[in-house]
């Protein structure tokens, strides 16, 4: 495909533009080899960083756990709302940044979140209280909660449709590093330079990004001020913003969303597989703890296996995705990840973090494709429809653990192991006969 040539294919039409080639063109003639743009690869870097920064925040909190405890006073359930308000601010905030993403354009938005981001990280190193740190955690969960939604927006605005799984995988590079990064090291800080300093990495990371995004951005207009001094056909010109939307218009964009069957069933499989993954694995540490006496830092250890199974997934994607298709990835995903649950139990916790990695690889799996899928639920609301995908996901999360945390204390967890491993196969069959008629249909 040929570049436009009055409209340069660089960081500075990325920076506002919705795609960063010639605008003339839809998704249907984009080519695969337009993701190669410099520019773009800037901006798809820069974007994996904030998602690493991102959910490196997001898991901060939970090894540090003791130390705030004892250093702030209270429970741990006390301690623990300083995960569970960044989460639930996260899931809440999806209902301003997807539409606000929509109008006022993805990467615009990104820019004023992640400094409100940074901001808010540094601040938590600042906190007297437990109640100023939950607070503040709270302020943090909503603003990064921009982050990847809009970055998945963002690339299925810029990518098209044949590429976008590889690319997605790509950046998930990142946001998947940052939740290992998260669980490991917030343990590790904390016991070194203190969990004050620790809330510094991250606000350092996404000031850094904020930054970049912040540079680009200023190129870009000086482009467009040098391209409409210079006149001629082709220019590019400061969009227009729209106006800020009522909460009313947000309503409608969710239901433009909602109003579309497939979309229904994308964002239903999206929170049954919140409820199912995350459900279980959330005890898989205390399990193998309580269960196989497992020291915490090697209970740890193993359940951060699940991160590194989504880097074998992202380091295999070159050659899983073209070779087992959207219907192996679904499938696949689904057994890889039975497979990992049933296998967990023992001593020995390098072997339980081959199976948390199995099980990781799987989702992972699973959840790439659910993805590309999300991205195409709602074309013209993406960043609507990508924050309704994150709310399912997140809801689901939330319920899965509350619904678990009851067959814990009642049945024990290794019914929750099997029950999760079964539902999420057959949970993964339907949905592959489901995407094979939507895929039909749409021919």
């Amino acid at each position: 495909m040929l570049l436009a040539v009055h409209n340069p294919p660089s960081w500075a039409q990325a920076a506002d533009r919705r795609l960063p080639w010639d605008l003339s063109h839809t998704d249907a003639t984009m080519t695969a080899d337009a993701t190669l743009d410099p520019g773009y690869t800037r901006t798809l870097i820069t974007l994996s960083v904030g998602g690493f920064a991102s959910q490196a925040s997001v898991r901060l909190c939970d090894p540090m756990l003791p130390q705030l405890s004892a250093e702030l006073g209270g429970s741990l359930g006390q301690v623990a709302q300083t995960v569970t308000a960044f989460s639930i601010a996260y899931a809440l905030f999806q209902v301003v940044h997807g539409p606000m993403g929509d109008s006022f354009g993805k990467l615009s938005w990104m820019r004023y979140a992640t400094v409100v981001a940074a901001i808010a990280s540094a601040a938590c190193m600042l906190a007297g209280s437990l109640l100023q740190l939950v607070a503040l955690r709270f302020f943090a969960g909503a603003a990064c909660a921009a982050l990847i939604p809009l970055s998945l927006a963002w690339i299925g605005d810029s990518v098209p449709y044949q590429a976008r799984q590889r690319v997605l995988a790509l950046f998930m590079t990142g946001s998947t590093c940052g939740a290992v990064f998260g669980q490991v090291a917030g343990g590790v800080l904390a016991d070194t330079i203190g969990w004050r300093l620790s809330f510094g990495f991250p606000a350092v990371v996404l000031a850094a990004v904020a930054l970049v995004m912040i540079l680009d951005a200023r190129r870009a207009a000086g482009v467009r001020a040098a391209a409409d001094a210079a006149g001629g056909a082709g220019m590019i010109t400061k969009p227009l913003r729209p106006p800020l939307p009522s909460p009313a218009a947000i309503a409608r964009q969710f239901g433009t969303v909602l109003a579309v069957p497939w979309a229904r069933v994308v964002l239903i499989v999206v929170t049954l597989e919140g409820v199912l993954v995350f459900g279980a694995f959330a005890y898989v540490p205390s399990w193998l703890h309580m269960r196989y006496e497992l020291p915490l830092w090697q209970s740890g250890l193993a359940a951060a296996g699940f991160g590194l199974g989504g880097l074998t997934f992202v380091m295999g994607s070159p050659w899983l995705i073209p070779r087992l298709g959207q219907r192996g990835l679904i499938l696949g995903g689904g057994a890889l990840f039975a497979l990992g649950m049933l296998a967990l139990g023992g001593r020995w916790w390098p072997a339980q973090a081959f199976f948390c990695a199995i099980a990781g690889m799987g989702f992972f799996m699973l959840h790439n494709t659910l993805q590309v899928f999300g991205t195409q639920m709602a074309p013209r609301n993406r960043g609507t429809a990508i924050s309704a995908f994150v709310i399912g996901l997140f809801g689901g999360q939330s319920a899965g653990v509350a619904l678990a945390a009851v067959i814990v204390e009642t049945v024990g967890f290794e019914s929750v192991q099997v029950g999760s491993a079964l539902l999420l196969m057959a949970l993964v069959v339907i949905l592959a006969v489901l995407a094979e008629r939507h895929d039909h249909a749409a021919d």
